[in-house]
């Protein structure tokens, strides 16, 4: 549930960056699932893994891993962690430019 939470306070700061809700949809699916796609294409096995631990996507589907944790990138904390930190840079984005532009 929190990490539903996290992705939608990402979303927020995204569409209050970008100010078109299209766009802000097109941004986060595109972060959230061309992210790992594209790391398929990341060959050295120690950047695929730094990769692999701050992506959101793959942080988010951490948080909510119950079972064989010890062959994820990171622990179901650790994910939470970072889809906060991802949630808080686009929420503090998201408001610099609403700032700034309505200043």
């Amino acid at each position: 549930m929190l990490y539903l939470v996290l992705v939608a306070l990402m979303s927020i700061g995204v569409a209050t960056a970008v100010r078109e809700s299209a766009v802000a949809i097109g941004v986060i699916l595109g972060l959230l699932y061309l992210f790992p796609i594209l790391l398929l294409a990341v060959t050295n096995t120690t950047w695929h893994r730094h990769l692999e631990q701050i992506a959101p996507m793959i942080a988010g589907l951490d948080v909510i891993s119950t079972t064989g944790l010890k062959s994820l990138p990171l622990t179901p904390w650790q994910g939470l962690g970072v889809m906060a930190v991802w949630a808080a840079g686009c929420l503090l984005l998201g408001g610099t430019l609403l700032r700034l532009r309505d200043a």
